[in-house]
């Protein structure tokens, strides 16, 4: 019996220690299961399973990889008519579109993809479903098939297949829940994934637009973390959403899932309207983290659905998705994340009484953030406007500022200067384009270059 006990040992080690995230005591950010802070940079690669080859896949996941992301979101039974339409191998994932019935040849390719992500040190923040499949809200392909009782019997099979991976389930999908069987569904689809993947993964719900998942569970027990979707239009006040989910009776970490895609058209309106560029995808990603967000999703509007020029676009999609992969705002959420990282980020508290005069709501809007040490902090200024700091936040009698500019990853040095209670700041440049990302630390802590490097 020891000699048994012995050789089963390692194993149960590996099966308990494969929750690779969990959330933090304060229930505001996720962390490694190590206790590190772990910083949620995701992409929208909604339609990743479903229409891309395993080549294709393992290009785009390179690329997203090198850029310093850190989460792939990808939904199994996809938007774009995800049940009939076939994957790039003819397999559909259904037999019979019926849940119960799972094609293998179709969730070997999922199998890939996952595994070749998780080498790569990305984690699948996977959808089950999209919204349409439970309830079309007005639009979609559909059709609907789930039930409570499949819906469970659905999460089951996931959970158990994915159990040692490297995932984070998604339910819901770009749908309001409505009424009693909606809300059935999803719970009971997440009691059936928790039951069989052994409580290794996190759960949260992808809501549909200018919503938050706290909006239909703001307090069951199955979210782990809150998500958010801003409805694609500019200046849609993203952190409005962190300051509603930190207010909540049941805190939990909050995080935008969707933001403002670069190159969409802005309220779904180019004639009008024009179209979202990487300024407005850096916008809501400061907005949001400086806010209380615990972490960030970028989107390209031609990457989610892999657009190219032989597939029919959906919602204006203009760029194909290899040339899109390096539009700018991808590396610049990447620079973001590096410069984050080069402080303990995790401890930034929002924090507006640091930013004094005018601050009128609009796409000028700045946000700040102070550290709970009292050792830095950040103020995002998105049209490089003078701005008046209240430096007081900050404990030390000396102080050092930084501009670190979003665009390029690169800082340029204030230097030190004394922490007057009060001080006059004017980045290098000005207007729409030009935003910046104020940095002062305590001097006396000697913090590191916050360049992106």
């Amino acid at each position: 019996m020891q000699r048994l006990l012995f050789l089963l040992f390692p194993i149960i080690i590996v099966l308990s220690s494969s929750a690779q995230l969990r959330v933090s005591e304060d229930k505001l950010r996720l962390i490694k299961k190590d206790g590190k802070p772990f910083f949620w940079l995701g992409d929208t690669g909604w339609e990743l399973f479903h229409r891309l080859t395993r080549e294709e896949a393992k290009e785009y996941l390179q690329n997203r990889a090198d850029k310093g992301f850190t989460v792939i979101q990808a939904v199994v039974l996809a938007e774009l008519d995800g049940l009939n339409t076939p994957n790039a191998y003819g397999d559909k994932p259904l037999i019979d579109n019926d849940p119960t019935k799972p094609d293998e040849a179709y969730f070997k390719h999922v199998d890939f993809i996952v595994d070749e992500a998780n080498k790569k040190g990305l984690i699948i923040a996977m959808l089950p479903s999209w919204g349409d499949k439970w309830n079309k809200d007005k639009w979609g392909i559909g059709p609907e098939i789930f039930t409570p009782e499949n819906a469970r019997a659905y999460g089951e099979w996931l959970g158990k297949r994915y159990k040692n991976k490297q995932v984070v389930w998604v339910l819901g999908g770009d749908r309001n829940v409505v009424d009693s069987e909606d809300y059935a569904i999803i719970r009971n689809m997440a009691a059936g994934l928790k039951k069989e993947d052994g409580g290794n993964h996190l759960l949260t719900f992808h809501p549909p637009g200018g919503k938050s998942s706290y909006d239909f569970f703001p307090e069951d027990d199955w979210i782990d973390f809150h998500t958010s979707q801003t409805g694609h239009r500019v200046g849609s006040p993203d952190y409005a959403t962190n300051i509603k989910a930190h207010n909540l009776t049941m805190i939990k970490p909050h995080l935008v899932s969707e933001p403002n895609y670069e190159d969409h058209p802005n309220d779904f309106n180019p004639s009008d309207k024009g179209w979202m560029d990487d300024f407005d995808t850096r916008e809501a990603a400061y907005w949001n983290m400086l806010s209380g967000g615990a972490g960030h999703t970028y989107g390209n509007h031609n990457i989610w659905q892999f657009y190219t020029e032989e597939r029919t676009p959906v919602n204006n999609a203009r760029t194909n998705w290899h040339f899109a992969m390096n539009h700018y705002g991808a590396y610049q959420l990447g620079f973001m994340c590096k410069m984050f990282e080069k402080r303990n980020w995790q401890k930034l508290q929002p924090n507006q009484s640091v930013i004094t005069g005018d601050n009128p709501e609009g796409v000028e809007y700045k946000v700040a953030a102070v550290s709970g040490d009292s050792d830095f902090m950040m103020v995002y200024i998105p049209y490089g406007r003078k701005t008046t700091v209240n430096t007081s936040k900050i404990k030390g009698a000396k102080l050092r500022g930084w501009w670190f500019n979003p665009r390029d990853g690169k800082t340029i040095s204030i230097g030190d200067f004394d922490n007057t209670g009060s001080k006059d700041f004017t980045p290098t440049s000005v207007g729409r384009g030009s935003d910046w990302v104020l940095i002062i630390d305590d001097a006396s802590k000697n913090y590191p270059n916050p360049q992106a490097d």
